[in-house]
């Protein structure tokens, strides 16, 4: 199976090529990477594509795995209730 079929993040539908194609270009960190790709930023919030990206990331750059630090994760401070937003509309 080549990269380009090999999916890293199956929120956002990324392959292993398009990782790759961003280390060659120079990014190498997980946050650079997730801006470019939104990997991270699905619905799971990098919980199935975290580790593999951090893996990917250090046979890149010969380093261990744990010196590679995974993306910061930014929860939502307060959830919204539907309800409130359809009576303001009103307003």
């Amino acid at each position: 199976m080549s990269d380009k079929d090999k999916i890293i993040c199956r929120c956002e539908d990324v392959t292993l090529e398009e990782l790759k194609d961003c280390f060659k270009a120079g990014y190498t960190t997980f946050e650079e990477i997730k801006r470019i790709l939104r990997i991270g930023m699905g619905p799971c919030q990098g919980q199935t594509c975290a580790n593999l990206i951090q893996r990917e990331i250090a046979i890149y750059l010969k380093q261990p795995v744990e010196s590679i630090p995974t993306q910061k994760t930014r929860p939502l401070t307060s959830g919204v209730i539907l309800k409130d937003i359809a009576e303001s509309h009103d307003e």
